[in-house]
């Protein structure tokens, strides 16, 4: 493809964006994928390489919150195979879609993650009020499952996938939700990687644009996840939110 010094140093910035925003407040993709569409990537091949680029970042937010991710191996033993089965499928999923219907589906997408970070405040609100750290039992089958049909959409779109496993963790574990931020973080890290690696195989990852925006997305991550409970998140929150649903009005449009 035919990308300028502009477009990658675009591409970097918001990559870095999306790191942060996905420690902070999760929907990062809603800001990073959008801009690879509007600098003329295809859309499929936009999501894949948005998701090789923006691991690194995952890895640093989860990183960052390690601390919190002690005491939790069995959980993360369990839940993590679900992530990895689940991310496996939806990759599997994506790179079986046509551009066409990719298109015509990845709008409708974006709606409904911006609709879920917008709403993510509610959405917690909701979850059951925890006050005393419970351990690290095995999870019930019915969180396995959950975990995985939320690893098959992060596997397939991911957008907006931070949020939806800390809802689901929320509703499902018995425990604080510093501890269930960060296993959702180590469930998005695998996740995320195992897509991340079957992608390098399928001929579809823009290179020049994944090389500049990985490392910007580890910095981002490393700083989001630093940054966790002393910065409101509302305004980068409502920033890609904007972003999200001016890149579905731009798909549907096109």
């Amino acid at each position: 493809m035919d990308l300028s010094t502009t477009d990658h140093l675009l591409a970097a910035l918001a990559a870095a964006g999306a790191g942060v925003i996905n420690a902070l407040a999760g929907g990062g993709s809603l800001l990073s994928f959008p801009t690879l569409v509007a600098l003329g990537v295809p859309a499929v091949r936009s999501n894949i390489t948005n998701t090789v680029a923006l691991c690194p970042g995952y890895f640093g937010s989860a990183h960052a919150q390690r601390r919190e991710l002690s005491g939790q191996r069995t959980r993360l033993r369990w839940l993590g195979l679900a992530a990895v089965a689940g991310g496996l499928c939806g990759s599997v999923l994506l790179v079986s879609t046509s551009e066409k219907l990719f298109r015509g589906v990845v709008p409708f997408l974006l709606f409904a993650a911006s609709g879920v970070l917008l709403f993510q405040d509610q959405i917690k609100r909701r979850l059951p009020p925890r006050s005393v750290v419970h351990g690290d039992e095995r999870p019930s089958y019915g969180s396995v499952v959950a975990i995985f049909a939320a690893s098959v959409y992060g596997g397939y779109f991911g957008a907006g996938l931070g949020i939806v496993l800390l809802a689901m963790l929320g509703l499902l574990l018995d425990d604080v939700m510093p501890r269930l931020n960060a296993l959702k973080q180590g469930l998005g890290l695998v996740a995320n990687v195992v897509a991340a690696l079957f992608f390098l195989m399928s001929g579809k990852v823009v290179w020049s644009l994944a090389l500049v925006m990985a490392p910007a997305s580890l910095l981002g991550g490393m700083i989001g996840g630093r940054l966790v409970g002393r910065i409101n998140p509302l305004v980068l929150r409502a920033i890609v939110v904007i972003c999200g649903l001016a890149g579905a009005v731009k798909l549907l449009l096109d």
